[in-house]
């Protein structure tokens, strides 16, 4: 099993204390947390996309192309670029850009992204919104494998015979698709023969296990070797100590500092106390071994090979933030790294434009599948993710 640190670049006041950290010290921590989870030996560290309160999380490129000249080993991840919102070709050339800089150590988990303020700062609607999706995902694909491409999309300018540079450094680069609670994107990955990424966060397991099982699903239906399936999955909260009292009785603060927050935004919600919350949602709250068992009975649900942790400390002391994340290294990553297989692939580069080692432009990121069927138009994806 691999292991991710992922932050939105929450912008908010601290939990406990009601402090806001200026904007400038806010993106400074993302910058110690992605360092610190390098140093303790995390697989990968994702930055999402957000475009609206109380995220600052709008340029993941441009953090990530940061972050990619302050590290060397740790994998590069988006959690998510919001297709649904972007030019597809303006995406590319930034991703490009930045698989060249990182060394190709970029991963992107893509998804239509969610919230109302951002979908009308981009005049984006809840009915294209999926269409938007599949469109911008088919078209960022083949440019990223296609020399020159002509194509007519619905929602930008046709391209006839575009170049688009600087070509990439992966041939292609590996694409996971973020899922919540919608079957459209789990479709779009499962047709393509991507790697799902469930979000796994807000709600009990239910219906993000239902989910996976229809990628699954829809796996096998487009001729894609089950055995290639790939799914990775988030967790609402992480904080583990020696003991089950202990880790408990330090997160409860933070807890109620986020209920608080909560429903001063009215917003109903779905674990009403901290019991209920480390009993029923995927936050991994406790003592190793609680930790250990929890991951894998969502395991036996989701077959995942990938698992992220918050990179934040979200209301703990720096302090607790650090041994929390070395306790799982030293006592827990190893227990899953035997138990839980890796991602069926080699945990690097997809690929690279260097003499005798480019991968042909057509093949598939992450599982090396092709899909069975023909390449679809931009207008055949939309009808997919609408369906």
């Amino acid at each position: 099993m691999k292991f991710l640190a992922i932050t939105l670049i929450v912008h908010a006041p601290h939990p406990v204390t009601g402090h806001r950290k200026s904007t400038q010290d806010r993106f400074r921590e993302v910058v110690d947390n992605a360092l610190l989870a390098e140093e303790l030996g995390f697989d990968g560290f994702g930055v999402g996309e957000r475009h609206e309160r109380p995220f600052i999380s709008s340029s993941p490129p441009v953090v990530l192309s940061h972050l990619a000249a302050l590290t060397s080993r740790i994998r590069l991840f988006t959690a998510v670029t919001t297709l649904s919102l972007l030019d597809p070709v303006r995406a590319y050339e930034d991703y490009a850009t930045l698989d060249h800089l990182s060394g190709g150590r970029l991963e992107l988990i893509v998804g239509k992204g969610n919230g109302s303020a951002q979908r009308e700062l981009f005049d984006v609607t809840t009915d294209d919104q999926w269409d938007r999706n599949a469109e911008s995902y088919e078209l960022f694909r083949r440019i990223w494998r296609q020399d020159k491409v002509t194509a007519s999309p619905r929602f930008r300018p046709e391209l006839t015979g575009a170049e688009v540079w600087p070509r990439p450094f992966q041939r292609p680069v590996r694409v996971w698709h973020g899922s919540a609670t919608s079957r459209e994107s789990v479709d779009l990955a499962a047709r393509y023969g991507d790697p799902l990424f469930s979000a796994n966060v807000t709600n009990p397991i239910e219906p993000y296990a239902e989910l996976v099982r229809y990628y699954r699903e829809q796996w096998e239906h487009y001729g894609h070797d089950p055995a290639l399936a790939t799914v990775g999955a988030g967790s609402a909260g992480y904080y583990a100590a020696r003991t089950s009292q202990e880790a408990i009785a330090a997160y409860r603060p933070v807890f109620e500092g986020h209920l608080a927050f909560q429903k001063q935004l009215g917003v109903e919600p779905v674990f009403p106390t901290l019991e209920d919350f480390v009993e029923r949602s995927s936050a991994l709250i406790g003592s190793p071994q609680q930790v250990i068992d929890k991951v894998h009975r969502y395991h036996e649900q989701f077959g995942h090979s990938v698992l992220h942790l918050h990179a934040d400390a979200g209301g703990l002391t720096d302090a607790q933030h650090r041994d929390a994340l070395e306790l799982f290294q030293s006592d827990i990553a190893p227990v899953l790294r035997r138990d839980i297989p890796d991602p069926p692939w080699e945990w690097g580069p997809a690929g690279t434009d260097a003499p005798g080692t480019r991968a042909e432009a057509g093949a598939e990121a992450g599982t090396g599948a092709e899909p069975t069927a023909e390449p679809i138009s931009a207008a055949d994806a939309a009808a997919t993710a609408s369906a």
